[in-house]
């Protein structure tokens, strides 16, 4: 299991720290106001608490200190729980898509609150009560995400809209995809940049860094982006491939998760790309028929035979390589580097 880097987890730490300050404040002020509305806004720090590497707080910081600015600043950190929030918001929304019924080992908001619904005899649908809060407390995280952010310069201001707007174009793409059955490799390629990569490295790192040196935006971007895309599509890649085949304890997912909803990945695009016609009718089968844990272990095992598994491991470390060559060419100072090196090496890695 890859041990997460000494500074990840202390930026991690200053982020999480900042997130509970902004939480509790809001769920005391909204419990004191209403008593109902407590628990959905301690929603979002439930799904915090619980869990995730805080990669784009770490993107955004170190972009930030190798832009000139100052290592830990308040201002980093906002822009570090904003960023977390960003995602809390999009992970209470994708839940409902998927309908799934866990995330990072808990049960999800709409099931808890479709659950309550029912314990207490509550008017209408429990499923679309449930759905609907959860909906609702994704938008206060989005809220809170922005709010923020008052005050960063607006070159910088301007990457974060369209961060959150590529966000959204990689959920749309990514639903579409599955519901379309789509399997060509460069749209897979294509969704897995916007709907996770974008957002998870390259935009928090032009974030940082355009909150720390806004008037160096023409040199910064280019040279960040060089390191960010590639890495960020190596770190879609290593997701997908563990939602293929890893296991529930380090996923928090059930086994083959992205295989039962059929998710258009360049992992399966690739299998099928080098499948013989036997194994094409057993991966067509993804995303079109209810996979058992049987069906599963028969995809798996396609996509090893086919040499898939192994081809994209080699695309992993080639973009990987790529992402490495790009920073330590990047005019950003020598600390950041150093750091932006080791956060490759583990996200392209990682096991959990």
């Amino acid at each position: 299991m890859s041990t997460p880097p000494t500074s990840l987890l202390r930026i991690a730490g200053l982020v999480e720290r900042r997130l509970g300050e902004v939480l509790r404040a809001e769920e005391s002020r909204w419990a004191g106001f209403d008593s109902d509305l407590g628990s959905p806004v301690g929603e979002i720090a439930r799904l915090i608490d619980a869990g995730g590497k805080r990669l784009r707080p770490a993107f955004c910081h170190w972009g930030y200190v190798g832009a000139g600015g100052v290592l830990e600043s308040p201002d980093v950190i906002d822009a570090g729980a904003a960023l977390e929030l960003l995602h809390a918001f999009a992970l209470f929304h994708d839940d409902i898509m998927d309908g799934s019924s866990s995330r990072r080992g808990e049960p999800v908001t709409h099931e808890v609150f479709a659950a309550e619904h029912r314990r207490d005899g509550g008017s209408g649908e429990s499923r679309r009560y449930g759905e609907g809060i959860a909906i609702l407390v994704g938008d206060l995280a989005f809220v809170y995400s922005d709010r923020l952010l008052d005050g960063i310069p607006s070159v910088a201001r301007d990457v974060w809209h369209e961060l959150r707007i590529e966000l959204n174009v990689g959920q749309l793409l990514d639903l579409m995809g599955s519901a379309q059955h789509e399997r060509r490799r460069f749209k897979a390629e294509r969704i897995c940049r916007y709907k996770s990569g974008k957002y998870t490295i390259e935009r928090p790192l032009h974030l940082g860094a355009l909150m720390a040196a806004p008037d160096r935006a023409t040199e910064l971007i280019p040279a960040l982006s060089a390191y960010g895309l590639p890495l960020g599509d190596a770190f879609q890649m290593r997701d997908d491939v563990m939602g293929a085949f890893g296991s529930t304890e380090l996923t928090g997912k059930p086994v083959g998760d992205d295989l039962r909803e059929g998710k258009p990945t360049p992992l399966l695009a690739l299998a099928i790309e080098m499948a013989s016609e036997r194994e094409r009718e057993v991966l067509d089968a993804v995303g079109r028929v209810t996979l058992d844990d049987a069906r599963v272990s028969e995809v798996q095992e396609v996509i090893v035979a086919t040499g898939a598994l192994d081809e994209m491991e080699r695309i992993i470390a080639r973009l990987t390589t790529e992402a490495v060559e790009a920073i330590e060419r990047a005019p950003i100072t020598e600390d950041a580097r150093s750091e932006l090196v080791v956060l490759a090496d583990y996200v392209s890695r990682r096991l959990t």
